[in-house]
């Protein structure tokens, strides 16, 4: 038993040694220019894992093959909306954060909003119905009195005695 909590002991320190003195973290680019344009390409690109997670912020297999993507793109002198043109033209429009306003894309825009009025009109249709058809139907005297019965019980008790 000491024999044990001796290696675990031993095993806890070693690991807590090793998070402290972990080393330096090496940079991803060379350039720290690059670095910033590969920052601010990525973060106005959505992770095609993620979906709701910028490329920049994404922790995804395939976010960290496009940031190098990116990188190589940037290294070989290309410019941002060429970047962003080859990112689109491999992914589609849906790989943007805020993609451009044209025919394929207006679901993309303003279907939201239309299934929110579609939604609202359908919760206004459904309850006119339903209050058309209570007005329509009144109680029948026996439901009359069950209702009168669950609602005003001591009075039903009252009368029953």
């Amino acid at each position: 038993m000491k024999h044990a909590l001796m290696v675990l002991l031993v095993a806890v320190a070693s690991i807590g040694w090793h998070a402290a003195h972990g080393g330096e973290a090496v940079p991803l680019a060379e350039n720290e220019l690059t670095e910033k344009r590969l920052i601010a390409i990525s973060s106005e690109l959505r992770c095609l894992v993620c979906q709701n997670e910028s490329l920049a912020g994404s922790h995804a297999e395939l976010a960290n093959d496009l940031r190098r993507e990116i990188r190589t793109l940037i290294n070989q002198g290309k410019s941002d909306s060429e970047i962003m043109d080859f990112m689109v033209s491999r992914y589609g429009d849906f790989v943007r954060y805020r993609p451009p306003l044209k025919g394929t894309t207006l679901l993309l825009w303003f279907g939201p909003a239309l299934l929110f009025f579609v939604g609202l009109a359908a919760l206004v249709r459904y309850l006119r119905r339903r209050d058309r058809v209570l007005q329509d139907a009144p109680l029948t005297a026996e439901e009359q009195r069950q209702a009168d019965a669950l609602l005003h019980p001591q009075d039903s008790r009252q009368g029953r005695s």
